[in-house]
């Protein structure tokens, strides 16, 4: 099957769910400035999650653009990527209603470990249909940076509850790591001529 349904599918379903976590800053009632302070936190965790679907989106878009065709699987795989993206609203706007209160910042931790897992079986997925020559298993190589992110959001998750600070800023580590553009994919495709 051709990927177009699937990409046009999965950019609707981020832009969506940057939508929804935008709609959860509310308007402060004050006209100073110090009626935003309260909303601070809020608005840092926002920061935190734009950053995150941004990311997902950039790989996810580099990702399927060295992908030629999608399976059943590929979808299925996708979908479960996306459900897990689905849940940042939800665990963002807890985290900054609850000023990084422990449990709240935990299971941040939790849906971020699992969308990266989602990832990498997309990937996995992806590169069982196209083969391990493929033009994405040759990019992908050790991917060390797919392998530290959900080891640091497995640790980030009890230290959560020792101090949230800690485990937050594990997750902005992580988010930073990622920031840095990833130009694995593009060479290869540049050194494919495709």
């Amino acid at each position: 099957m051709h990927k177009n349904r699937l990409e046009a599918f999965s950019d609707g379903v981020l832009a969506i769910i940057i939508t929804i976590m935008v709609l959860e800053l509310k308007v402060p009632h004050g006209v100073e400035l110090k009626s935003l302070q309260p909303l601070l936190p809020v608005f840092l965790s926002y920061v935190l999650s734009f950053i995150y679907v941004g990311i997902y989106w950039n790989n996810h878009h580099h990702l399927l653009h060295a992908t030629k065709e999608v399976s059943g699987g590929i979808l299925w795989a996708n979908l479960h990527l996306l459900f897990w993206l689905s849940l940042f609203p939800f665990t963002t706007g807890w985290m900054g209603e609850n000023h990084l209160a422990a449990t709240p910042t935990a299971v941040y931790g939790v849906v971020l470990l699992m969308a990266a897992l989602a990832y990498y079986v997309l990937q996995c997925a992806i590169i069982a249909q196209q083969g391990r020559d493929s033009l994405l298993a040759s990019a992908v190589g050790r991917d060390w940076k797919g392998k530290l992110s959900p080891a640091l959001y497995f640790c980030a998750i009890p230290l959560a509850f020792v101090t949230p600070w800690i485990a937050s800023g594990l997750y902005v580590f992580v988010a930073l790591l990622w920031l840095i553009p990833d130009r694995r994919i593009e060479r290869a495709i540049r050194r494919s001529g495709e």
